[in-house]
């Protein structure tokens, strides 16, 4: 039933792919215009002039970029039970994840945009039948690891992670196949949740896995402790997909074939507690498909600008590929010029694809580098592709005040493999990071700062880490670059660090 059901969706989603490949600007030009229509009927659209909003240009005239602080005070009077704040009626549910600044954040989903939550997953399972035409991955159970689905109310609104609400909303042909168990699922320690896991599944046929690289891994792990067998691929011989986002997953993609034993397709989306954004649509990837018509009108704006006093704000149509573009969204649940915090480089115009570089809070320029998450990563790879090691997880941080002699970047390296060399390591890694940015380079060859610094850490020092702060498991990622010294100050204080490079 599941096969045709696939089947018969992937042909019937086609002419609504191929839209998306010619009629991107279009289709966000009408979504725009219907955005603003609905707006007017709102708190927020009379305070902000919509109906006089006829272009973008006007948009921005009368609409300021916020972040959740800046918005919070509308999402307090949709608690407090006012209608029409920055949606009509009231949201549908209020996705709960967690803040830096303020807490708990809760942000609205309407009923207007729950079926793009539901459908962008769906779309992309989809497209990858449709390129591929690779059926398999139905032909077991599927495996998501996610956060709590257990839900409360807040006002009167059912509230709960994004896990749990889209638990809510599979599709029937789906819910027999899905893995783990709501019961299992509602765990709250991860620790313990990893192990219930992996009990409820180790002899089940799992055909596909989805969820956060680093935490899968961490199930993989457990699971082979429990069976004893050497690879995922001899407790799990049908799975042929992983489905991944959240976080890069070049990173992780080594350690995860070991794991597995093989290597396998994987699929990477780009889910949001505030919109669905795209997903890979082709193999090999050539970058995520932005969705045009998912119920979000998006604004661009080059990262390197964004702490301007007017910083530009682009649309689709104006983007170009190799910038760094900070995102900027306005949806159908009542988020207007909202800053979620990430960052994504536009791989191509025609179609729009892109790939996510990181969280424009997580970067390192303590010294004017500007050292983007994409860039880290790219230097580590090619430091471990050189002497054949295999990373498990790290961060950067700065080192300002060197008592050795000038400042200068610190890597903290969790492998899973060692270096033949880590002096070859922190050299390839270096010279990678120069290359890939000039700020860097000009700042290490005018004798600013001196070379990274390489640190090898023990074994589960980041997990220990993520348990210590309360963040083990389900949607919490681990920063990888940072321009303050919090992990990296708790890592010299609470473990003993190993190898170092000069």
């Amino acid at each position: 039933m599941i096969s045709f059901a696939a089947k018969h969706l992937a042909r019937a989603r086609k002419k609504r792919f191929d839209r998306w490949y010619s009629q991107s600007v279009q289709l966000q030009e009408a979504l725009f215009q219907s955005l603003i229509q609905r707006g007017r009927r709102t708190a927020f659209g009379r305070e902000h002039n919509f109906d006089q909003i006829k272009t973008h240009e006007q948009f921005v005239e009368n609409v300021p970029i916020r972040d959740y602080e800046g918005i919070k005070p509308y999402i307090d009077r949709i608690i407090e039970g006012e209608r029409n704040v920055l949606w009509p009626g009231r949201p549908m549910y209020l996705t709960k994840t967690s803040g830096t600044t303020s807490g708990a954040k809760y942000i609205p989903i309407s009923r207007e945009s729950m079926p793009y939550q539901v459908d962008g997953a769906r779309n992309a399972l989809l497209m990858y039948l449709f390129q591929t035409g690779d059926l398999s991955f139905v032909s077991g159970r599927m495996m998501f690891i996610s956060g709590s689905p257990a839900m409360d109310t807040k006002a009167g609104i059912p509230t709960g992670r994004l896990s749990g609400i889209s638990h809510r909303h599979v599709p029937f042909y789906l819910r027999w196949h899905r893995l783990p168990s709501y019961k299992v699922n509602t765990i709250e320690l991860w620790e313990e949740k990893v192990d219930a896991i992996v009990q409820e599944t180790l002899k089940k046929n799992i055909s596909l896995v989805s969820g956060i690289p680093p935490w899968v891994e961490m199930y993989f792990e457990r699971l082979l402790e429990k069976t004893g067998k050497e690879t995922v691929g001899q407790v799990f011989p049908n799975m042929s997909l992983f489905v991944h986002g959240g976080v890069s997953f070049q990173p992780y993609e080594q350690k995860f074939h070991e794991l597995m034993g093989k290597e396998i397709p994987t699929l990477e989306t780009f889910p949001a507690s505030e919109g669905f954004l795209g997903f890979q649509d082709r193999w090999p990837s050539q970058g995520m498909v932005i969705i045009p018509d998912g119920g979000i009108f998006y604004e661009f704006i080059p990262a390197h600008r964004f702490y301007e006093d007017n910083p530009p704000r682009y649309t689709l149509g104006q983007v170009e590929t190799g910038t760094n573009y900070v995102v900027i969204l306005n949806t159908n649940a009542g988020l207007w010029g909202y800053n979620i915090g990430d960052t994504i480089r536009f791989e191509s115009i025609n179609p729009f694809r892109f790939a996510s570089t990181g969280r424009l809070s997580h970067y390192t320029s303590a010294f004017g580098e500007h050292v983007i998450v994409q860039e880290a990563e790219d230097a580590l790879a090619a430091a471990a592709e050189k002497t054949n090691a295999t990373i498990s997880e790290f961060t950067l941080a700065p080192l300002v005040n060197n008592p050795d002699g000038l400042p200068r970047h610190q890597w903290f390296v969790e492998y899973r493999s060692q270096p033949r060399s880590l002096d070859e390591f922190a050299s390839v890694l270096d010279q990678t990071l120069q290359e890939k940015n000039p700020y860097y380079k000009d700042l290490v060859a005018g004798k600013i700062l001196q070379k990274a610094q390489v640190i090898s850490v023990p074994e589960d020092t980041f997990h220990k880490y993520m348990k210590a702060i309360g963040k083990l498991g389900g949607q919490n990622k681990v920063p990888h670059l940072s321009d303050n010294r919090k992990i990296a100050d708790w890592i010299m204080e609470n473990m003993e660090t190993e190898n170092k490079s000069p």
